[in-house]
């Protein structure tokens, strides 16, 4: 696999004026204003909070990423966003990026966006629930965030 560091040196990010929030793509259309991650979890069971936290965890593994609690979601970026969750009252709903297609009884839904760009939705209950499976497609997730799958072979897996 060809990673970000073999390929030529990647652009600045751009950042918006209004809300300084930072983009791989300049002019990024976007909708200002951030809320507090601490405003997703009112009324909700300690459950969801604790689905989050695993989510959380397993992305700061990965390496640096930025959390972007936004009105109805909460995203999460690295070059670009790779991944979301919408807090419920007793579950989470979600997706990530992935530069692939992937069929898989963990995703209730998957849109081609682009070659490059599919997104595969999910549906969390329980923390048992992000089991391996899910957390390897996290970590896939997180490179096309880094912008890696723009780089890697035809046909690679990212």
């Amino acid at each position: 696999m060809v990673g970000v560091s073999d390929c030529k040196e990647q652009r600045p990010l751009w950042h918006c004026e209004t809300c300084g929030r930072a983009f791989a793509k300049r002019n990024q259309r976007h909708t200002c204003g951030l809320r507090s991650l601490e405003q997703h979890f009112e009324a909700r069971s300690t459950e969801v909070r604790d689905i989050f936290n695993a989510f959380l965890a397993e992305l700061r593994s990965l390496g640096p990423v930025t959390v972007l609690p936004e009105k109805t979601r909460i995203a999460f970026q690295t070059r670009m966003s790779f991944a979301q969750l919408t807090i419920r009252r007793n579950w989470i709903i979600g997706h990530l990026v992935l530069g692939r297609r992937v069929t898989s009884s963990q995703f209730t839904k998957v849109e081609t966006i682009s070659q490059r760009n599919h997104i595969h939705h999910f549906r969390l209950e329980t923390v048992s629930a992000f089991g391996s499976e899910l957390r390897g497609y996290l970590a896939e997730a997180y490179r096309v965030g880094n912008q890696e799958h723009l780089h890697a072979g035809a046909g690679s897996d990212v």
